[in-house]
């Protein structure tokens, strides 16, 4: 170990930056948080040091470094252009014995300034020891995304209360699994809910009378619609805490690839055979067992769970039987399978609105409003539509729509097969046919799909053109 960790208190300490640029401006920043007492040195200012100067939140000193700056500092950061200057300020303040960093240089200087994750008063530091900073820089992006903000209210909470804690657990073992229980259950959740006054209340009552740690909890996680890399932070930081993952057919591999490696994974489609009322009934089932044997369990769902996803079903069911629970949005299908084909789904010149629609149902309860969607200037998204594809593009031409308007099949979007088939509305389903396009496939109607064309940019696309009359035929 080259430098030796430690992180200084130095409020209402002096520190001398010397430097009056951007750089020497950010570590000002960073001290200023710190609550140091800052004096910057340098011949002239940025408008932001000015500022701050101005204000009387640092002290300027102006000119040419000079010695007699360090006089009472604790530390000096040397951030000026000028390689000889930074070298007077380090061996100045060596013979004072005092800490000096000079940016970018870690030949002259005594201590580093690291990457910093800030869930203040957690605070994380990252240090390549100055030799390699893009490094440090990129693990601190990658430690970032696995602490939730709300961690720095939950340690402030743990902090404010930890004498009580101590009183009312005595015992070692037992204060640490009352420490996993704020740490990982309903309280941490409701900090993560930005419902701070909640929190402390539960976290009081517990301390009053034993708190039931068994008890588990559900998170319903969209996953997006199968490229790993648009899971979102909180989905991820779920799939790494969870003791159990139920998980659709339409959750890709590659997103399960990134959940905790010791964690239980339930398939919960649909069996041959089965309908989809009761798979549905089957899945609460589940829900509410793993929870109630104290697990934390994942439900993850393709897309987002609250668009055509059964997902307030599955919530209105947890609370009827007085399990938690949380709900992590993912990216639909709509946004996703567009953004990755180029279409945008709106368009000052061709769409000003766009409606998302289910094609999954019997034909017997079409309820669909086929004469608001046959409107021009908009975009309609439809799932679950590969089987309806001939039905889709006859009832929207009968009610007016254009056989003409452009369509843009997406299949496996976002994904590395995925295809992108397009052409006009009236041969949707020879096309389709055509090109042997099988779910999952997103249809997209409207102008904006016409764009699929020049705007495609991942992935194969299709053009499909008209059928000859005797393929129509056949």
């Amino acid at each position: 170990m080259k430098l030796f960790p430690l992180f200084a208190d130095l409020q209402g300490r002096r520190v001398l930056v010397v430097g009056g640029g951007e750089i020497a401006a950010r570590k000002v920043q960073l001290l200023l948080e710190a609550s140091a007492d800052v004096r910057v040195g340098a011949p002239a200012l940025t408008p932001e040091l000015a500022l701050l100067a101005a204000q009387g939140r640092i002290h300027a000193l102006q000119g040419e470094f000079r010695p007699d700056w360090l006089d009472d500092a604790w530390l000096v950061v040397a951030a000026t252009n000028d390689r000889a200057v930074n070298a007077a300020v380090s061996q100045a303040a060596q013979a004072r014995r005092i800490f000096s960093n000079v940016v970018d240089d870690a030949e002259l200087s005594s201590f580093q300034v690291p990457s910093i994750v800030d869930r203040s008063p957690l605070v994380v530091a990252i240090s390549s020891s100055g030799v390699a900073p893009v490094l440090a820089r990129r693990l601190r992006e990658k430690v970032e995304s696995l602490f939730d903000h709300s961690l720095g209210a939950l340690a402030a909470l743990a902090a404010r209360h930890r004498p009580r804690i101590r009183e009312r657990r005595p015992d070692l073992k037992q204060r640490r699994k009352f420490y996993d229980w704020l740490l990982d259950g309903p309280v941490a959740a409701l900090l993560r809910q930005q419902r701070p006054e909640e929190a402390e209340r539960l976290l009081e009552t517990a301390l009053q009378a034993p708190q039931d740690d068994g008890a588990g909890s559900v998170v319903l996680v969209g996953a997006g619609p199968g490229d790993p890399g648009l899971l979102t932070l909180k989905a991820l930081r779920a799939l790494n805490e969870a003791d159990v993952i139920l998980y659709d057919r339409l959750v890709s591999p590659a997103v399960l690839a990134l959940a905790r490696r010791d964690a239980d994974r339930v398939a919960v489609g649909k069996r041959p055979g089965e309908d989809h009322d009761a798979t549905q009934a089957r899945i609460h089932a589940l829900l509410v067992e793993h929870a109630r044997a104290g697990r934390r369990v994942v439900r993850l769902k393709g897309g987002d769970a609250f668009i055509f996803g059964r997902g307030g079903e599955e919530l209105e069911y947890l609370r009827a039987h007085g399990v938690r629970y949380e709900v992590v949005p993912g990216i639909t299908a709509a946004l996703a399978c567009a953004a990755y084909a180029g279409i945008p789904l709106t368009h000052r010149d061709h769409a000003q609105s766009v409606r998302l629609v289910t094609a999954h149902c019997r034909e017997d309860e079409d309820t669909l409003d086929w004469a608001g969607l046959a409107r021009e200037h908009q975009t309609l998204a439809f799932y679950m539509g590969v089987g309806q594809l001939e039905t889709l593009s006859a009832r929207l031409i009968a009610h007016g729509r254009s056989g003409a308007t452009p369509f843009a099949l997406i299949e496996n979007g976002s994904r590395p097969e995925q295809r992108v088939v397009s052409g006009r509305l009236a041969d949707l389903a020879a096309v389709a046919r055509s090109h042997g396009v099988r779910a999952p496939a997103l249809l997209i109607v409207g102008e904006v799909a016409g764009l699929a064309r020049e705007l495609h940019w991942f992935g194969a696309h299709l053009e499909g053109q008209r059928p000859a009359p005797a393929a129509l035929a056949a």
